[in-house]
Formats: structure tokens, sequence, C-alpha cells
């Protein structure tokens, strides 16, 4: 899996929709924006239903409810990550990114424009709150 950086500063969940669907972030960005959902709402950053819509548009299971992180080893092979959780005023607020595991490995894709790399592995420096796993198999 590949990441797809952000184009817009609020628009990480826009980035992991488009690196889950090996799309590009305009088309995320279009398909997103034709289920009403636009990247200057903060209930992209802030809940989760936005997402879950997003992603089952795009042909993905997501679990409704989030899971609490307690180790990278319990985290399914495919999950979105809430990270640099925090409260403003009251309401949470966080920054998405996707966990993948894979036969070689696992790592972060970080969809944060300006990082020397959007693939991460320095899991010691992330601090998930919670996930929400991806699936791929087909709807029933």
């Amino acid at each position: 899996m590949k990441p797809v950086v952000q184009e817009d500063p609020t628009g990480c969940a826009i980035a992991c929709a488009a690196a889950l669907s090996g799309t590009t972030y305009k088309k995320a960005k279009r398909v997103a924006n034709a289920l009403g959902i636009h990247v200057d709402d903060s209930a992209l950053w802030s809940e989760t239903r936005p997402m879950i819509r997003l992603l089952t548009r795009l042909g993905f299971r997501v679990n409704c409810s989030e899971s609490p992180f307690t180790d990278w080893d319990s985290l399914p092979d495919l999950a979105l990550l809430a990270i640099k959780w925090h409260l403003e005023r009251g309401r949470p607020h966080w920054h998405w990114v996707v966990f993948v595991r894979e036969t070689e490995g696992c790592y972060v894709l970080d969809p944060k424009k300006g990082l020397a790399s959007n693939v991460r592995t320095d899991f010691g420096r992330m601090k998930p709150k919670w996930y929400l796993q991806v699936r791929t198999d087909p709807m029933l």
C-alpha cells in the first residue's frame, strides 16, 4: 500500500481513504464531496461517522465502533488509527493514519504533508488512542 499526502491542511481523512483505496487524493475528495463530506467540516477529525460512510462507499467494511488501542501487536492487519488525540473546547480531535500489517512487516501511512517519509515505523513516537478495523472482504 502506498501513502497519499493530504493536499488540504485538514485532509488527513481523505488522504487515508485514498491510500486505502489505491486512488488519488483528488478522486477520494470528489467521492467524499458527493457524500456531503468536506475537509473543512470538523466532523472529519472529531467523529467517525463521515469516515465510515466514505470508506463504505469506496467498498470497505469498517467497524462502526472504536476499539481502544492497547499495543501494536493487537491491531488487526488493516486499521485507521486516531493519533494526536486531544480535546478542543470540550470536543475530541485527532489525526487519521492507516496501520498496515503485511508479511514483510508493519507500518503506518501518515498523510501529513512535510514528513521526511509518509511511511512510518517509529511506533514508539505515535500514541494511538483508538482504532477502527478496516476490512476489504466483500459486504454480505
